[in-house]
């Protein structure tokens, strides 16, 4: 393995970055009749890693998309900063979850190199006309030096993942584990005040989790806001402040890890994380 990959320790961050508190009140979403998510209320603070586990089908993945503003709620209100953005404009919400980030469970990156691809996040989060002069730059620039420049965000934000030597690299190159850490530095290349993680280590083997998981760590160290979902126990254990419990869209419990994994309140909760499995022996098929 190349020492260029390794992560850097001391990334530059902005000092007047502010961050977003979220609140979730009472939240319940459903399609067609079924509730995924019921009556959920939680928060995530500035400078906060909150991790959510649960079973499959648990409604984590509904329950993050709520948080980020995807989707909306069909009862309940969403608040960042005291706001409900469901009750602002279209422009309005949209400025509002511009300050958010979001990393799926599966890397979908562009075909061109790794650089563009952590770019384009910031990029389409500015407006047209910052856009334009953006471009004019990058393209004066290039004209001048005969060779293509790189944003101080996108080289900032590879950093934090290990991979700014990797800048020029065709994403196509890359392996899965390389790909996840470049759509992570996307997510965090426009500075957003809030990260909400959809199981972003899936699959990822021991060296890339560890990357990431130090990059988020650095993402609490600078006062945001983070909202992750796992299946990983031990992760959950290992990088939270708070651990909140899904069962079937409702929360259980919320509490500290320590708590959570060694003297929870809810026997469902404590079967979970003892590894029972919960499910009705009627459904399992014959």
């Amino acid at each position: 393995m190349h020492e260029k990959d390794d992560v850097h320790e001391n990334p530059t961050f902005d000092p007047d970055e502010t961050a977003m508190n979220l609140a979730l009140e009472d939240v319940t979403y459903g399609v067609d009749g079924t509730e995924i998510v019921t009556d959920v209320s939680l928060e995530v603070e500035s400078g906060e890693i909150v991790t959510i586990i649960g079973p499959s089908g648990a409604g984590k993945t509904t329950l993050l998309r709520l948080a980020a503003l995807f989707e909306r709620p069909t009862d309940g209100v969403v608040r960042c900063d005291g706001t409900d953005p469901w009750a602002r404009s279209r422009d309005e919400r949209l400025e509002i979850r511009r300050r958010i980030g979001m990393v799926f469970q599966r890397a979908s990156l562009f075909e061109t190199t790794v650089a563009r691809n952590v770019d384009i996040g910031g990029r389409i989060r500015r407006p047209w006309s910052q856009r334009l002069r953006d471009f004019v730059q990058r393209v004066g620039t290039r004209w001048i030096r005969g060779s293509p420049t790189v944003d101080d965000r996108t080289l900032e934000a590879l950093e934090l993942v290990g991979l700014r030597d990797e800048w020029d690299r065709d994403a196509g190159s890359l392996s899965g584990g390389e790909a996840q850490r470049v759509s992570f530095a996307r997510a965090l290349a426009p500075r957003p005040e809030l990260l909400v993680l959809d199981e972003p280590t899936s699959d990822l083997d021991p060296r890339n989790t560890a990357i990431l998981e130090r990059a988020i760590d650095r993402a609490r160290e600078r006062g945001h806001g983070v909202l992750l979902a796992t299946h990983d126990m031990h992760q959950a254990e290992r990088i939270s402040d708070r651990v909140a419990f899904l069962l079937e869209g409702e929360l259980v419990e919320v509490g500290p890890p320590e708590r959570i994994f060694n003297a929870p309140r809810d026997e469902r909760t404590a079967r979970f994380v003892r590894g029972d499995l919960l499910y009705d022996e009627n459904e399992l098929p014959a």
